[in-house]
């Protein structure tokens, strides 16, 4: 059986523990993944101590110029990595092929990293006296990643962290651990020197050797909102600087005036998509009016009876597998909970099998209607194939209903309407808001964060964001004097006047 070891300079380290990877489209055991300890970990930091400080040295331009070269190399084997993560992860081919995409998008931001670390300088801020700022790396960095993006999120980490000077030891999910790897070599064909980039991989134990590590400097994790504030929580108390993305539950405001079959075909993308599994799907949906809610269901049933449901390798599927038997049985027990709740279940997903792959973890689509605010299943993060109907009477409650809500990651609105956009843009409390747009990822040069149980820390991932993350500012005030006396009262707190 394949397996799957840790990417450290030396060779791989040696682990008394494995977890299991599975192909989701027929359930079986592909691969063996090593489940690292803190002596594995010990043995990627000393490798990065010692490599780091080179690597900051390294001029801008040339930390530019591997994120040139690893850009042209992932885009040269992508057809290889889309194939190695749908067979682990079971969303399409196309859909992974957009993960890793997504990913090199901050790659190309990363690659203009010599613009964005200028740092500041004022001329004559006092009597002989200039002042200039620069940024400088924190060091070591870490990322914890999820198994929903296993090639986007350790890029969106690693890729402004090691642009910006530091060395960087990737954790990535033992669900789906290839791509991460294959990211890794990668980047060292494309010139990055031993020890800046490693791969480790683990489960609890390893998360919380690297939250305690005194060598690590900072810690960026994604993943649901509970262990995102673990993560946060522990890795603030060893000193650390952290932002931990946390779960969602995102929702779509469908004004009457909206293009209902624009919405309902951005719906079936937005809600159904990679199965559900992405932290910036869009589960819910919040028609105004009854007879926009009537509209909209009468539209969105036959639509989604007409998904494909498939292996990751079908063409025409429009989604695959959840990741494993575990998240299935999991799904589908939040769906029983919204009957159990009084939901009505108009169209269920459950039992669903596909011929020929029967011991796969698929999931049919599935929609719920009269969802209230007070059930658990609308609370929680379901994060599978499954679209709730919650009806609001008017703008304000409509307003109210992501605004209120534990999680604030991404929201959209589909309306005609300017200015009813506009005042729900300014003033919905959620991160990241689409206008006529279902899943409002910003571009690689802006940033990405929710709020509330969103995201815990003050910085958000990728754009400036992410380099004022991985970097510290250090402010010099300097002066040459000319040799003769200024005249002034040492002992006085100096100004600039």
């Amino acid at each position: 059986m394949r397996q799957i070891d840790h990417f450290m300079v030396g060779g791989a380290a040696t682990s008394a523990r494995h977890g299991e990877v599975f192909d989701p489209n027929n359930g079986v055991v592909q691969a063996q993944v090593a489940l690292g300890d803190a002596a594995v970990l010990d043995r990627a930091v000393d490798a990065a101590l010692a490599a780091q400080p080179a690597w900051a040295a390294t001029n801008p331009q040339r930390r530019a110029r591997v994120m040139f070269r690893f850009k042209e190399l992932v885009e040269a084997h992508m057809d290889e990595l889309a194939h190695m993560l749908s067979s682990e992860h079971g969303k399409v081919i196309a859909d992974s092929k957009g993960d890793v995409q997504r990913g090199l998008e901050v790659i190309e931001f990363c690659c203009g990293i010599p613009h964005v670390l200028k740092g500041e300088y004022t001329q004559g801020a006092g009597p002989g006296i200039d002042v200039y700022s620069m940024r400088q790396p924190i060091g070591i960095g870490a990322g914890i990643t999820p198994f929903n993006f296993p090639a986007m999120i350790p890029m969106w980490m690693f890729g402004p962290a090691i642009a910006t000077g530091n060395a960087f030891i990737l954790k990535p999910s033992e669900r789906d651990p290839s791509v991460p790897v294959r990211l890794v070599e990668l980047m060292l064909e494309a010139g990055l020197p031993e020890g800046i980039l490693q791969c480790v991989h683990g489960d609890k134990e390893m998360v919380d050797a690297i939250l305690d590590h005194p060598a690590i400097g900072g810690v960026s994790f994604v993943g649901s909102s509970d262990i995102a504030h673990y993560v946060y929580q522990r890795g603030v108390a060893a000193g650390k600087r952290v932002q931990a993305m946390g779960g969602a539950k995102n929702h779509g405001i469908v004004m009457p005036d909206a293009d209902l079959d624009q919405v309902v075909n951005d719906l079936s993308g937005a809600a159904f998509g990679s199965a559900g599994e992405r932290c910036m799907a869009l589960p819910v949906v919040v028609p105004v009016g009854e007879d926009t809610a009537d509209r909209l269901r009468e539209k969105l049933i036959p639509a989604i009876h007409a998904l494909r449901v498939g292996i990751s390798t079908d063409e025409e599927a429009h989604y695959g597998p959840v990741v494993n038997a575990a998240h299935k049985a999991r799904v589908e027990g939040w769906i029983q909970k919204g009957v159990d709740e009084g939901a009505e279940l108009v169209i269920d997903g459950r039992g669903f099998s596909l011929q020929g792959h029967e011991d796969g973890y698929f999931i049919g689509p599935s929609l719920f209607d009269r969802v209230t605010t007070d059930m658990e299943s609308y609370k929680e993060e379901i994060f599978g194939p499954v679209l709730q109907m919650v009806r609001a009477q008017n703008f304000e409650e409509a307003l109210a209903l992501p605004s209120q809500h534990q999680y604030g990651n991404g929201v959209a609105i589909f309306t005609r309407n300017g200015h009813a956009a506009r005042e729900f843009a300014a003033r919905v409390n959620v991160g990241m808001v689409g206008i006529n747009v279902p899943i409002p990822v910003p571009v690689a040069y802006h940033s990405f964060g929710g709020w509330k149980r969103s995201a815990f820390g003050d910085t958000n991932q990728h754009g400036m964001e992410g380099v004022k993350f991985w970097t510290k500012v250090k402010t010099i005030t300097q002066r040459w004097p000319d040799g003769s006396p200024d005249g002034g009262n040492a002992f006085v707190i100096p100004t600039m006047g």
